[in-house]
């Protein structure tokens, strides 16, 4: 089980020793590992951390997403197309 509060997208660069990922649910949320396991176990504390940050400095803290998911795309995915198929809660890995 992966166990996130929000939605994750994690995206192959053109390095293959590098993935990024951001979270479509929460705005600013970014960060980079060297596999798709590194981004899962980063953004796991790196969402915490993030959380206390914004709460911290007086921001809104955007309600955990009730049906999370993780997408996995090549690099050039469309972060646009990536955000709607998170926002519409399908649950795909996406390779192109």
């Amino acid at each position: 089980m992966i166990d996130l509060p929000y939605s994750l997208v994690i995206e192959a660069t053109k390095d293959p020793g590098f993935f990024g990922f951001y979270s479509p649910d929460l705005e600013g949320f970014t960060g980079i590992g060297h596999s798709v396991e590194d981004c899962l176990y980063k953004a796991r504390g790196g969402m915490v951390e993030h959380l206390q940050l914004l709460k911290a400095r007086g921001f809104p803290i955007p309600k955990p997403n009730l049906n999370p998911t993780v997408l996995i795309c090549n690099e050039g995915y469309s972060k646009k197309a990536a955000r709607r198929d998170v926002g519409e809660r399908r649950v795909r890995t996406a390779v192109k």
